[in-house]
């Protein structure tokens, strides 16, 4: 299947001499920007998590009617939004807006115009700009495919330069070409390639189903199921429970739940998915979110639950159209699988999860994101969070940090969550397609769960120092993420 009763209180009759739209009219310059402007003010001062450590965003911030015009006037809408951020982009580096909120919405539904291709860049030489990438995997079908380009591939140019930190942009562009690395090597510091070869690619729209991969492996008495999980989407719900159906089906007793691409989505998938590892702590609380004071009653603690919330990409916007039952595992340990690009709702899955059960992470540090956001929309009438009754004269819609999230002790980790097993980039140079023992992290959980040795099956590396630049999802706008449906905010 492809897939807040308003609290706002208005400037108006909080100013001096009070304001409306029509005042903001009398006055010249571009109008559209000061509506626009006026919906980011009013929005991130009802909404904003931070909104009272924001001098701008006081609700007496301005003495008369003609400073609040004037003020929106000052700048245009984007300066405006992130000039109105908490220390962008060192204390808020999430929050973010768009002048096409249907493109965004398309993005929840994982509808995106790309080459397909995810990949983990990484500096070379930092102080001399140098970047080198690896493909993480590539989305069947897609332009990244139909073009051969391979997990494990090593990204070494781009448009017929190496790359650095001036033009690894280009990756990201609809049309380019890259110099890719094939059956690379790494020994004694240094990386050999077999191949080398230039790839044109050209991005297009394409929806990617965030449930990659999956298989079931049997080693002595273990049957271990292996789920490579991209992107908590909602409309993808289904897909996720339908493998957990397989995995129950053929009773696994092992979890391999690899994350390490997985920057975020959907609170509503999160619950789910431990919901289906578990099943046994129904009922129990797995998340509280917690919001600034003008919105204390969508506070709420999100329990493990039975049903599973289904929707579907319809007209715009994903739409509830019924529940499922979830299938449940009962395990009491779980291998999960994280990188430096592993944020938001998978760092929710792992901490929440530890309330309950073992959990064993294996690979990179994850991001460090316990935030989450809400899209608004222009339509004051509903506090800003109704897609259908927004203002159409213009596109824009913003998706700012509106609630803090932690497990059920109340705890989060904004420095990241730390491996017990530690992988980075350069332990995966040549590790092959997914479910292979030449992949170390792979290797590793396996060889926790069964007491062989796969580790043999690759080196793991040595003298090969690299840091961590980016991935092609934390790299981009919205790309590490956890939110709640819009829908879901009108009830």
């Amino acid at each position: 299947m492809n897939k807040l009763n308003g609290l706002l209180i208005l400037i108006c009759s909080l100013i001096l001499l009070g304001c409306n739209d029509d005042d903001i009219n009398e006055y010249e310059g571009d109008e559209l920007y000061i509506t626009v402007n006026d919906f980011i003010w009013k929005g991130l001062n009802s909404w904003y998590f931070w909104n009272t450590e924001i001098p701008a965003l006081a609700d007496d911030a301005f003495a008369s009617n003609q400073a609040y015009v004037d003020f929106l006037k000052s700048q245009n809408p984007e300066n405006l939004f992130y000039g109105l951020l908490n220390d962008y982009p060192n204390i808020d580096r999430f929050s973010w807006m768009v002048d096409d909120v249907d493109q965004l919405l398309m993005q929840f539904s994982g509808i995106t115009v790309t080459s397909g291709m995810d990949y983990t860049l990484v500096y070379l030489n930092e102080e001399m700009g140098t970047v080198i990438g690896m493909v993480n995997y590539v989305v069947p079908n897609s332009p990244a495919h139909l073009q051969g380009i391979e997990r494990g591939d090593l990204i070494l140019g781009v448009n017929s330069q190496p790359l650095t930190v001036n033009n690894y942009t280009m990756l990201a562009s609809n049309s380019f070409t890259m110099t890719i690395g094939r059956n690379p090597v790494l020994s004694n510091g240094e990386i050999f390639i077999e191949n080398q070869i230039e790839v044109a690619v050209d991005a297009n729209e394409i929806a990617e189903n965030p449930v990659h991969f999956h298989q079931i492996i049997e080693e002595g008495n273990h049957r271990i199921g292996y789920l490579v999980y991209n992107g908590y989407r909602a409309n993808y719900n289904d897909e996720l429970n339908a493998v957990f159906a397989d995995f129950k089906t053929a009773g696994v007793s092992d979890l391999i739940l690899d994350l390490r691409y997985n920057s975020g989505g959907a609170l509503n998938s999160a619950v789910g998915l431990a919901q289906m590892i578990t099943g046994q702590f129904t009922n129990s609380p797995f998340v509280i979110s917690e919001y600034n004071e003008k919105h204390t009653r969508f506070n709420e603690v999100y329990n493990f639950s039975e049903e599973l919330p289904i929707y579907d990409f319809i007209e715009g916007q994903n739409v509830d159209v019924g529940t499922e039952s979830i299938n449940s595992l009962g395990l009491n340990r779980i291998y999960v699988l994280t990188s430096n690009g592993t944020a938001s709702a998978s760092e929710l899955t792992i901490l929440g999860l530890k309330d309950y059960i073992e959990v064993i992470q294996i690979g990179g540090r994850t991001r460090g994101k316990f935030m989450g956001s809400i899209t608004l929309f222009d339509d004051e009438a509903s506090d800003f969070r109704d897609y259908n009754n927004r203002n159409r004269n213009h596109a824009y819609a913003m998706q700012p940090l509106v609630f803090a999230y932690y497990n059920a002790s109340h705890e989060n980790h904004n420095q990241g969550l730390n491996p017990l097993y530690e992988y980075n980039f350069a332990d995966y140079i040549g590790m092959g397609a997914f479910g292979q023992t030449t992949d170390p992290a792979y290797a590793q959980a396996l060889s926790l769960i069964t007491g062989y040795n796969y580790k043999e099956s690759y080196h793991k590396a040595s003298n090969f120092s690299t840091r961590f630049l980016g991935t092609s999802k934390t790299l981009q706008r919205f790309g590490s993420e956890l939110y709640i449906e819009p829908q879901t905010m009108l009830r």
